[in-house]
């Protein structure tokens, strides 16, 4: 694995400067429905930004499924690294992801590059219908062909994360060293239709601040300043390193770390197996109702 030092990027980028870097870009389209794991795919191959490639959420971006994991944990960084390489990425390109869905899926891929030591990466701010109506070109079918690049993962993870047990330890002891951020909306956090997992709620303790309102009415990221007097906010006196980000499933908490990058406020973990994993055992507690 390589160990070389990349320098990092914005972890945003627009359309006009995107439609200048076409021919030196990796450009990844991350577009999935949870509802309907295949119309990802399927969208990819009506439309897409010329010399994209596709990644699927459950197949690429997720490890597999099994006891207790939650429903997308994290992948192998070596079998990820080497998919991304069969792909064609090359060691030091810059990687662009979008998706069609408000960047969730774009985010889990921004924060798995960071996590495999490739800085080199950014989400297109607004997505595909930015890309739209920036007037950017269109390509269909499947993705062109390519030679296989020579990517490799860093030796060692590069994004924070934590696991069940260390956040049950910490939930158990009631200290509240630990601030868990649930990316979910108020109604899925507390318990309300909940649709995707068996048990709604949250984790005690944990404070809602839902993925979408780091957007604004066009579905682009808020300023950087305004941002970061969100999110000190939801912090509430809390230093990054003393919080965890969740969501469902760990994707659209990777969208909060997003935009906690973008506020300047880095060191928050990922929580990967997020309420997917907490809930599938009974033991752990369950808050309902609309506060932590």
């Amino acid at each position: 694995m390589s160990s070389r030092p990349q320098a990092p990027c914005a972890p945003l980028i627009g359309v006009a400067e995107l439609r200048g870097l076409l021919d030196e870009a990796f450009v990844v389209d991350c577009s999935h429905d949870l509802a309907s794991p295949e119309a990802g795919l399927r969208d990819f191959e009506a439309a897409h930004v010329p010399g994209a490639v596709h990644m699927h959420l459950d197949r690429d971006l997720s490890g597999p499924l099994g006891p207790g994991t939650g429903r997308h944990p994290l992948p192998d960084a070596r079998r990820l690294a080497e998919r991304l390489a069969a792909l064609g990425l090359r060691r030091g390109q810059l990687v662009v992801a979008y998706d069609r869905n408000f960047s969730p899926y774009a985010a889990r891929l921004w924060w798995l590059m960071r996590w495999l030591g490739a800085p080199r990466v950014a989400v297109l701010d607004g997505g595909w219908q930015a890309w739209q109506a920036g007037g950017g070109g269109v390509e269909s079918g499947p993705a062109r062909r390519r030679e296989p690049g020579d990517f490799e993962a860093a030796a060692q993870p590069a994004m924070p994360s934590i696991g069940v047990d260390e956040l049950l330890a910490d939930v158990s002891r009631g200290s509240g060293e630990l601030l868990v951020v649930d990316a979910r909306s108020p109604e899925r956090y507390a318990g309300e239709g909940e649709t995707l997992d068996p048990v709604g709620g949250h984790i005690p303790g944990a404070v809602c601040r839902f993925f979408r309102d780091n957007l604004d009415a066009d579905g682009r990221f808020l300023p950087a300043r305004q941002l970061r007097e969100q999110w000190l906010r939801v912090l509430q006196g809390r230093t990054p390193e003393h919080t965890v980000s969740q969501c469902g499933s760990g994707v659209t908490a990777c969208h909060n770390l997003l935009a906690l990058e973008l506020a300047g406020l880095q060191g928050v973990r990922l929580y990967p197996g997020s309420w997917s994993q907490w809930c599938a055992d009974p033991q752990r507690p369950v808050a309902r109702g609309p506060r932590p």
